[in-house]
């Protein structure tokens, strides 16, 4: 058929609720038949008198449903059936057959193909209309649940859009929060401080420091804000800017000697200045635990105080593991709360450990804790080492002991080595 032709059949356009329907078969007056009913059913009838025509048909229009002879001269019924089923498109076509033949293996042979229905000649009337009526049916649900879908995959799309702009932000943010660390291994004079930094996910509510007041004098923390994500490192960058060593005059454990040299507050006296802060000044539920030790390099005078967080661990020269502090209540959860010092003296190669939850807390395979026995192991086995190294074979251990899986809180730990030569 010559493509004029072809488009003359669709020069009148149906209304847009008008299903089409093809009846392809080589007998004119079968197609004139079955087309005078559909016609007065109120459907927009197409015919072709075989099957390559009813193929070239649907390379224009695409059929709602289509009504096939099974026996036809050149492509017949099945074949016209399995070249449509390849043919690409968004709709699907509803696919009857007419034939006379009952046996159940040339129907089941049908079906395998891509028929969806069958109708015996000579035709019915009353059953073409209850299958046409059944495909329509199957059309109608298969119609909504692809508009569902599509709405499904656009909606994913837009979300995939919007998760690819969070990411890159969160990597952004990863490496904002990790500049709140800049200097991972810092020397005084009489000290060593190392610090570690994992969040678990891209950004994380853990923060370690370290400020000096004085060529005598360091400060060392470990914080641990509730929550994870965006909430939590939005608070630590905020804390951070408290505790600041570039900024003495805005760090609240500075305070101005009675010659005007500064120093470093009773850490008790620095966090209950904190919890006043961040209950009274920062509307937020969330609420931090924190460990904050003054440290005299000359003496190896310690003075510490604990909110809330994990036991620092001193590691002895001689590798004995002591384990201080009384807890304490967290910050941010309590007004007026009050917090105390305890007192610590470090000799010539003794370690000063401050580390996170996230690393007593951290579990093996079968669910059993590192706990402060598990701390102690891997600070004796790494007793030997210093500095980065000793973080990066420290590490290593965790996550052996984990079984090497993601862990599942932010890791973090500060590492004071006493030199003694303050």
């Amino acid at each position: 058929m010559a493509v004029a032709e072809l488009m003359s059949k669709f020069e009148e356009p149906a209304p847009d609720d008008q299903e089409m329907v093809l009846v392809v078969d080589d007998s004119r007056a079968q197609r004139r038949l079955l087309s005078s009913y559909l016609s007065r059913w109120g459907y927009r009838v197409v015919e072709a008198g075989s099957g390559e025509e009813a193929l070239e048909i649907c390379g224009y229009d695409t059929p709602d449903l289509i009504v096939s002879d099974w026996m036809m001269p050149g492509m017949g019924g099945l074949k016209f059936c399995q070249a449509y089923r390849q043919l690409r498109g968004d709709r699907y076509g509803y696919f009857i057959l007419l034939t006379s033949k009952s046996e159940k293996g040339e129907v089941a042979h049908g079906l395998d193909v891509g028929a969806d229905d069958f109708l015996t000649k000579p035709v019915n009337a009353a059953e073409l209309r209850a299958r046409i009526r059944a495909g329509q049916r199957v059309l109608k649900m298969e119609r909504e649940l692809t508009e569902k879908n599509r709405l499904v995959s656009a909606t994913l799309a837009e979300m995939q859009i919007l998760y690819d702009a969070l990411d890159r932000d969160l990597i952004e943010a990863r490496k904002l929060q990790q500049s709140l660390v800049r200097d991972r291994f810092v020397q005084f004079p009489g000290a060593d401080v190392s610090m570690l930094l994992q969040p678990a996910g891209h950004v994380g509510g853990d923060l370690v420091g370290a400020f000096s007041a004085s060529a005598t004098e360091i400060g060392i923390y470990s914080i641990d804000v509730s929550g994870h994500g965006i909430a939590s490192a939005l608070m630590t960058a905020r804390i951070a800017g408290y505790l600041s060593g570039n900024s003495p005059k805005q760090n609240i454990a500075m305070t101005l000697g009675e010659t005007g040299e500064l120093q470093i507050r009773s850490p008790a006296d620095v966090i209950e200045a904190l919890n006043t802060l961040i209950l009274d000044e920062m509307e937020t539920e969330q609420y931090l635990t924190m460990l904050l030790a003054r440290v005299d390099l000359k003496t190896g005078q310690v003075s510490m105080s604990q909110a809330g967080h994990p036991h620092p661990a001193v590691q002895r020269a001689d590798g004995r593991i002591e384990y201080l502090g009384d807890g304490g209540l967290p910050v941010g959860l309590i007004q007026g709360a009050t917090f105390s010092d305890f007192e610590t003296v470090l000799t010539r190669g003794d370690r000063l450990f401050l580390g996170s939850d996230g690393i007593t807390e951290c579990e093996d395979p079968d669910g059993a804790m590192l706990d402060e026995q598990g701390l102690s192991r891997l600070l004796s086995q790494n007793q030997a080492l210093g500095g980065v190294a000793f973080f990066e074979a420290f590490m290593w251990d965790l996550t052996s002991f984990s079984g090497d899986r993601e862990f599942a809180d932010d890791v973090s730990g500060v590492l004071l080595e006493f030199t003694g030569k303050g």
